[in-house]
C-alpha cells in the first residue's frame, strides 16, 4: 500500500462520521456491547488505544460487531503495527509518525492515520504522500486557531483533531475547512462504560454523530 493509497483510505473512513471515539477499555467483556452502543449512536469507525493488556483482545472482539469499522490508537513501532493487524484492526492511528512505524504500515498494507503537531511534521508526512493527518495534541497545539492558520499554507491537508476534544469545542474545529472529524473519549466515559449503560452511551454518540462539519 502507498502512502497515497493509505491516506485515501483513511479520509474514508473519517468521512464516515464526524466524531471517532477514543476508546480505552480495560475488560474484553465491555468490547462487543459498547461497539454496539456506539454504531448504533452513528459511530462506526472506532479507535481503540493500546493503552491496556486487553486492547488487542477488545479489538478482535469488536471487530464481530456489524457495522463497526475498528482501528487500534497509540500505535508506535513495528512490533504494534503487526500485533494490531493481526488483531483485525482496519486501521491504525498514531501520535506522531517515524520512518519504521509508516513503512511497517504501508508494507502491512494498513491504513494510518499519522501524528503531527506542527507545520514541520504536517509537511513531512504530506512529502511522503500522507493527506490525512492526525492533529494532535489539539488543545495543547494550539487548537482549532492553529488549524485555522495551517488551513491557508497547507490547504492539501485534512486533518482529524484529537487531545482535550469534549462536547464543549468540537464544533469549533468541525467547523474548519481542513477538519473532516474530531476524535474524542466523551462519547465512552469509563464510568458508564463500568456500569454498562449502553443506552447513555447510545445516546452521547447520536449526539456526536449529528454535529455539522464543513468537509
Amino acid at each position: 500500500m502507498t502512502p497515497h493509497q493509505a491516506s485515501d483510505a483513511t479520509l474514508a473512513l473519517c468521512q464516515m462520521a464526524p466524531v471517532i471515539p477514543v476508546l480505552v477499555i480495560r475488560d474484553p467483556a465491555h468490547a462487543r456491547p459498547l461497539a454496539q452502543a456506539l454504531v448504533a449512536g452513528g459511530l462506526p469507525v472506532l479507535e481503540v488505544t493500546l493503552r491496556t493488556a486487553a486492547a488487542l483482545e477488545v479489538i478482535a472482539e469488536m471487530g464481530h460487531v456489524a457495522g463497526a469499522v475498528v482501528g487500534a490508537g497509540t500505535v508506535l513501532s513495528p512490533a504494534d503495527v503487526r500485533a494490531v493487524k493481526a488483531a483485525g484492526a482496519a486501521f491504525a492511528v498514531s501520535p506522531g509518525a517515524t520512518d519504521r512505524l509508516l513503512s511497517a504500515c504501508e508494507d502491512s498494507a494498513l491504513p494510518l492515520l499519522p501524528g503531527a503537531a506542527t507545520a514541520t511534521e504536517a509537511m513531512a508526512l504530506l512529502e511522503r504522500g500522507y493527506t490525512t493527518q492526525k492533529f494532535f495534541p489539539a488543545e495543547v497545539a494550539g487548537g482549532a486557531a492553529a488549524l485555522r492558520a495551517l488551513s491557508s499554507p497547507l490547504p492539501q491537508i485534512t486533518f482529524c483533531p484529537t487531545g482535550g476534544i469534549g462536547p464543549a469545542n468540537a464544533a469549533d474545529y468541525l467547523s474548519l475547512p481542513n477538519v473532516v472529524c474530531v476524535g474524542g473519549s466523551w462519547v465512552a466515559p469509563s464510568e458508564m462504560i463500568a456500569r454498562g449503560d449502553w443506552d447513555g452511551i447510545t445516546a452521547l454518540a447520536r449526539a456526536a454523530a449529528a454535529l455539522p462539519r464543513t468537509t
